[in-house]
């Protein structure tokens, strides 16, 4: 690996992270990133999960400093999520390269359209709603999201703010804080079956997470004052261009 590889890995981690704590979708960046240089589709899947699970210990940290903790309900989500991520990694080590390239492409060209599309979608109602039904709902939903997570990961975020806002109607800082923790609890999950099939690269996937890990903390301590519509911009531009060229990428 070249000295601009290097750089490469962990300025892309930074951005990654940090758009990972504040929104969600920071792996449609990296995943693309590791398969343009040379990766199989499976191990530049696992070498990132590394990553993300490195980063979400110092955002969940980073919110606890801030004096943002989870609530319990989102214990029982993060175990339910974590036995469908065993579910979604399995299926992840089988899977061919061209068929997961395909599929990271249209996921990223939905996470735009979720992206351009969010302001209109916001409810405005800011009341808090818990219920045991409610619970209920969300950690038979959270297993599904679990096995998602455990086979792509790209755009999880996304899908765990529409759930826990439109279920509880959280708001976003407290929301992000859910999210991190129950991603952190179903990584090391599918890690371990990316791990067990040899799908894993350290080198590559510890830069990253060093860029993942400075981007989470920064994100998590800084996601209140956030502007939300330049990360949308951005987010939206250089996903346009990734998702064209990994659809093409033989």
């Amino acid at each position: 690996m070249t000295f601009y590889e290097y750089i490469l890995l962990i300025s892309a981690g930074i951005a990654a992270g940090f758009i990972n704590t504040v929104a969600g979708g920071g792996s449609l960046l990296t995943l693309p990133l590791l398969i343009f240089m040379g990766l199989p589709a499976v191990e530049a899947n696992g070498s990132n999960r590394v990553a993300l699970f490195i980063q979400n210990i110092f955002a969940v940290r980073g919110f606890k400093s801030k004096g943002i903790v989870v609530f319990p309900f989102a214990y029982w989500i993060s175990i339910s999520a974590a036995l469908g991520s065993l579910i979604g990694a399995y299926f992840a080590t089988e899977i061919s390269n061209s068929t997961f390239n395909k599929i990271l492409s249209i996921i990223m060209v939905a996470v735009m359209a979720v992206t351009l599309l969010k302001p209109y979608l916001e409810k405005k109602e800011v009341q808090e709603r818990f219920t045991k039904k409610r619970n209920l709902v969300s950690i038979f939903l959270f297993f599904s999201i679990g096995i998602y997570g455990g086979f792509i990961q790209a755009g999880v975020g996304f899908i765990m703010i529409a759930a826990l806002t439109g279920i509880y109607n959280l708001n976003l800082v407290k929301t992000n804080s859910i999210k991190v923790f129950v991603i952190l609890c179903y990584t090391p999950v599918a890690l371990l079956v990316f791990l067990y099939n040899g799908n894993v690269l350290w080198d590559y996937g510890l830069l990253l997470a060093i860029g993942n890990a400075i981007g989470g903390w920064v994100a998590s301590r800084w996601s209140a004052g956030v502007n939300e519509k330049w990360i949308r911009l951005i987010l939206t531009f250089t996903l346009s261009a990734l998702a064209i060229k990994l659809w093409l990428n033989k």
